[in-house]
């Protein structure tokens, strides 16, 4: 079959590849309905990650089970599922705890930008709907698969609350989940930090009551005016970066708690600082499994429309372009139909 291969710096390709099969017993083999590019797939692509040789692409997914191993239970051949970008057993003492991205056997999904794609230890990591969901969901259920999950634990990590003041610092598409969740967790006011006028509409679409374009110590100044001096009581880190987690951390008020999701990249944090910041801080990778139940119900019951974080819908065949239009900030978020 042809997928996602990317080879080096800015050199992604559709190509032949072998086709999945079984290895294990716990494996499942899934037909995409839909795949995407994430925001992390840009720093390979971008050269600011390492690579040791071609990456298979892709970790958010969606689509119907083809072919499962024998001691696959609770996933058959025919039904809809999505899974998210950790895959955990869903039985083990961390996932138990609800850090199923902290399993014991936990592996992350990679090939996923094709038309089929493999899914070890398929029980933990697979979630099936009722039946097969029309069309127009396809976009909603594939985002929970990991974006969507992602901003709902920078929501959950950040302790937001009904009534809380939430800051989300990054206007991607996990920021702009992150305002979608804090919304949806009954946050009173949420401010989103965003540069960018259709990023902005979003924002404001998902649930943000204000805008901060500035960054840095103006970023910091004009959260701080906003809340009469106080600061945040959760604020959600989007980006990644070192500035991004110093803007987070200084518009967070003391007892608040800073979600962090943002895949770090020369991130160097003072313990003295921390210290008399006197803030909360939980994130890493979010354990979407822990949420896919009851983000798939609010999808399938329309509670909420997170695909339209997907601004370019393009043929898979045209991933190389999908890349480059989120590269360049032409695009949020790219979705690949199959």
């Amino acid at each position: 079959m042809l997928a996602t291969v990317l080879h080096g710096p800015r050199d992604v390709r559709y190509e032949q590849v072998d086709e999945p099969s079984i290895i294990l017993p716990t494996d499942a083999i899934i037909k995409l309905s839909a795949t995407c590019v994430c925001g992390s797939d840009l720093w390979p692509y971008r050269g600011l990650q390492p690579m040791d040789g071609p990456l298979h692409m892709g970790h958010e997914y969606c689509g119907v089970v083809a072919e499962v191993g024998r001691e696959v239970k609770t996933v058959k051949p025919g039904q809809f599922v999505v899974g998210s970008f950790c895959l955990s057993d869903n039985t083990c003492p961390h996932c138990q705890y609800g850090f199923q991205s902290s399993c014991v056997q936990r592996e992350f999904m990679s090939g996923a930008q094709a038309p089929y794609a493999r899914v070890p230890l398929a029980d933990g990591t697979l979630v099936p709907t009722a039946a097969v969901p029309s069309e127009d969901l396809i976009p909603s259920l594939l985002a929970a698969s990991d974006v969507l999950g992602t901003g709902w634990y920078a929501a959950d990590a950040a302790r937001v609350k009904p009534g809380s003041t939430a800051v989300v610092v990054g206007d991607g598409a996990v920021g702009l989940m992150g305002v979608l969740s804090a919304k949806q967790m009954g946050a009173e006011r949420i401010i989103a930090m965003s540069r960018h006028s259709r990023r902005q509409a979003l924002a404001l679409e998902y649930g943000a009551t204000d805008i901060v374009s500035a960054r840095g110590e103006e970023g910091v100044a004009q959260i701080k005016a906003l809340t009469h001096g106080i600061g945040a009581d959760s604020v959600l880190e989007c980006v990644g970066t070192q500035e991004s987690m110093k803007q987070a951390i200084q518009c967070t008020r003391p007892g608040g708690v800073v979600g962090y999701v943002g895949v770090p990249h020369g991130v160097e944090l003072s313990g003295q600082s921390l210290f008399f910041s006197q803030i909360g801080m939980l994130g890493g990778p979010a354990p979407v499994r822990r949420f896919l139940p009851h983000l798939m119900e609010l999808v399938l019951n329309r509670s909420i429309n997170p695909g339209k974080v997907f601004d370019l819908q393009i043929p898979l065949a045209d991933v190389a372009d999908g890349y480059r239009a989120m590269d360049e900030r032409r695009a949020i978020k790219t979705l690949l139909r199959v």
